[in-house]
């Protein structure tokens, strides 16, 4: 489907977040001068990519695709590696621990690979972070900081720093403790002899001769160029510099860093520049509220989000309400499923001032697909769990009859949400099934609703079948209605919660449904 235009005023009077932080960039003067607007998103590649990387790069598009659609401006996104860091600790989760251990303090992009794949360890990373956004369709241009010491294209802003050092220092000092503070530089030199990245004193700055004196680890007293690579940066210099050499109009962070961009900012103006547009995002939290941490492993990987659902929820999830923590744990991802088939289906009958506002439009980058069969995610989850199957096919048979024109090969989406509802009902929802022992006004009911659900003849829609559920509940003192369908869900699919009736029934099918309500009639 072709992606669908819209006048420029739809776009001016938008008020979802991406088109509030898109409108901040209209007086920059750097992108008049540049041609067009320069997006950045940071990754440290001693690990791999995980969903906080997901969810940066997500928003950042977003705000970047609305941008475009405002001005008509071209845009880039630079993905930008920090491989020139030091490693500081080894990471859990990867071969031949000892033998990287012993590179501990050199640049991520000088360290033998573990994997033995690649050059190096941060080439290794770097090739993860490309796959990780190809795989996502995103829009990017890969950069790499050991590229950009090395080759001589940061020179001009490291001259800078060294010419301004003082007023870099002064910024920085006042931030640190002094312990810290007594050996703070913003230059990590790279010893000539072992090779590894100094957090060392500075001796003496030598702006004429661009160079810096220093102690080597083995107390040789060094002048070293702090050009092509034979110093980098403190990570807040770093981070300032670059969006000085870059010319960066936008990135965000975390909350986290809140006191990171406020002085990596001051030493950009220092510079000369203007520091980018962007916000601080809220971080995720655990089931319990905690600040989830991967050293405790108490969050939701990637892996394991997109094992349970499909792409769209996840970018869903990271749409709503950046600036507000939100819990990141299992139970939130039926709902995101069902909440991103909500919009998709809404976009199709909303004015289109309303659509550049919808979540799917900003998701598909102005393109969203055509909606499918309105079947949620919960519905699914209780179609496994009555079925008690893995098998697709067995549960596309139920779906087929429930709508003629169903197939896996039309509805993609779908297709791949039965197996994410087989995945999810093994893993969190068979094992907590129970089937308790139903009351005797529970029986009567029951009964009353087998006998209502016999004089159906198959022609009866979804809200006539809920309705006949509704009127039986009533009939039978549940005035809170509520509880009425919990004693459903208790005893017929043994859980909680469920879905709407009149659709659970429409899909497993009238005669299935009325087993159910039989062996729970029989239950002792």
């Amino acid at each position: 489907m072709a992606k669908k235009c819209f006048d420029d005023e739809i776009y001016r009077n938008a008020k979802s977040w991406p088109f509030e932080e898109a409108r901040r960039l209209l007086s920059r003067n750097s992108i008049n001068e540049k041609g067009y607007a320069l997006f950045e998103t940071g990754y440290g590649p001693s690990g791999l990519p995980h969903i906080g990387t997901f969810g940066e790069v997500a928003r950042t598009t977003y705000v970047r695709h609305a941008f475009e659609c405002l001005t008509g401006v071209k845009t880039k996104l630079y993905a930008f590696s920090d491989d020139m860091d030091g490693l500081r600790k080894v990471p859990e989760n990867i071969p031949h621990r000892d033998m990287v251990e012993k590179y501990l303090g050199y640049p991520l992009s000088r360290i033998p690979d573990p994997f033995g794949c690649h050059e190096s360890f941060g080439e290794h990373n770097n090739s993860k972070l490309r796959e990780f956004l190809d795989s996502f369709n995103f829009a990017y241009e890969f950069q790499s900081s050991t590229d950009w010491y090395r080759s001589g294209k940061f020179n001009d802003v490291l001259e800078n720093v060294l010419v301004h050092h003082k007023e870099i220092l002064e910024i920085m000092l006042a931030s640190l403790r002094e312990e810290r503070a007594a050996t703070y530089s913003p230059f990590l030199p790279i010893s000539p002899k072992t090779g590894r990245v100094l957090q060392v004193n500075i001796d003496e700055y030598l702006v004429d001769a661009g160079t810096v004196v220093f102690k080597d680890e083995d107390g040789t007293i060094t002048e070293q160029p702090i050009t092509d690579g034979h110093c980098k940066l403190q990570w807040k210099v770093d981070w300032a510099a670059r969006w000085a050499a870059l010319d960066v109009d936008y990135e965000m962070a975390g909350k986290d860093l809140i006191d990171s961009v406020r002085l990596s900012s001051e030493i950009c103006k220092v510079l000369g520049k203007t520091p980018p547009e962007g916000f601080n995002y809220e971080l995720f939290l655990d089931e319990d509220g905690k600040k989830i941490s991967k050293s405790k492993g108490n969050g939701l990987s990637l892996d394991q989000w997109l094992r349970y659902a499909p792409t769209e929820s996840l970018a869903n999830f990271m749409f709503a309400s950046p600036r507000s923590a939100k819990k990141l744990y299992f139970e939130v991802i039926p709902r995101q499923v069902d909440d991103y088939a909500t919009h998709l289906r809404n976009f199709k009958v909303q004015e289109s001032s309303k659509q550049v506002d919808n979540p799917v439009w900003h998701i598909s980058v102005g393109n969203p697909p055509d909606p499918e069969l309105d079947i949620s995610y919960s519905l699914l989850l209780n179609l496994v769990g009555v079925c008690n199957t893995d098998d697709k096919n067995v549960l596309w048979g139920f779906i087929k009859r429930y709508s003629s024109g169903a197939d896996p090969e039309s509805m993609p989406l779908l297709d791949r949400l039965v197996q994410h509802a087989i995945n999810y009902y093994q893993d969190f929802i068979k094992s907590k099934k129970f089937y308790g022992i139903p009351t005797i006004n529970e029986k009567e009911s029951f009964g009353d609703l087998l006998n209502e659900l016999d004089k159906l003849d198959g022609s009866e829609s979804i809200e006539q079948i809920q309705s006949i559920v509704f009127e039986v509940g009533k009939r039978h003192g549940f005035q809170d209605l509520k509880s009425w369908f919990s004693s459903l869900y208790r005893h017929l699919l043994g859980q909680n919660d469920g879905p709407r009736m009149g659709s659970f029934i429409a899909l497993y099918g009238v005669s299935n449904t009325k087993k159910l309500l039989q062996e729970a009639l029989d239950r002792n």
